[in-house]
């Protein structure tokens, strides 16, 4: 399986694959339940919690400057996808539109699908974050989470939300589906946070 599928990094690529990671020559797809099926016509995104309550449409995100990305992408299944490249809305333009609660500590990522994931302001602010919609000059395949999902680069993969239709502004950590399930509350790859 490792060399058909996986390999170990070499010497140049090892600062940037983390410990016990492999390589994958693909993109592999990994979900819990049934893949969503939405379309960019019914897709909506809402803010809530500690910030204005509001509702975004597709047309609203694609109004918003739209930037090119590459990104190293490590899923806690051990496999990593080096120079992913993306286009799509910085998270910190996005924030640019929204009134946020200053008591607001942590985000709990909402998706098509029911599924959650928590992370806090300060892995969620930083500027290499971004909402993807386009991943190799392809729209995002329902599969690898679109039309939209959200890419968080510093963090395993679990956090980059795929079917993403929603933030809910917390002033206090809550633990989202795969965090409850025993997943680490964070997921930094290079401390290995895999599992509580």
């Amino acid at each position: 399986m490792l060399g058909k599928f996986f390999k170990k990094p070499n010497e140049e690529q090892s600062d940037r694959v983390p410990p016990g990671q492999y390589l994958t020559k693909g993109f592999p797809v990994l979900t819990y339940g049934q893949t969503p099926q939405v379309s960019i016509e019914t897709w909506q995104f809402k803010v809530w919690g500690l910030a204005k309550e509001v509702t975004f449409s597709w047309a609203d995100f694609m109004a918003l400057p739209q930037q090119q990305f590459t990104a190293d992408f490590h899923c806690v299944t051990r496999w990593s996808k080096l120079d992913v490249k993306w286009t799509g809305i910085k998270v910190t333009e996005f924030m640019k539109l929204i009134e946020v609660d200053s008591k607001a500590v942590h985000v709990m990522e909402h998706c098509y699908g029911g599924y959650t994931t928590n992370i806090a302001m300060s892995d969620f602010l930083r500027e290499e974050n971004f909402f993807a919609h386009t991943v190799f000059d392809e729209p995002l395949s329902a599969e690898h989470g679109g039309p939209m999902r959200l890419v968080v680069p510093h963090i395993y993969a679990w956090k980059s939300a795929k079917w993403i239709n929603g933030l809910e502004f917390l002033d206090k950590e809550e633990l989202g589906f795969w965090e409850r399930n025993g997943y680490n509350s964070r997921g930094e790859p290079w401390a290995e946070e895999r599992y509580s």
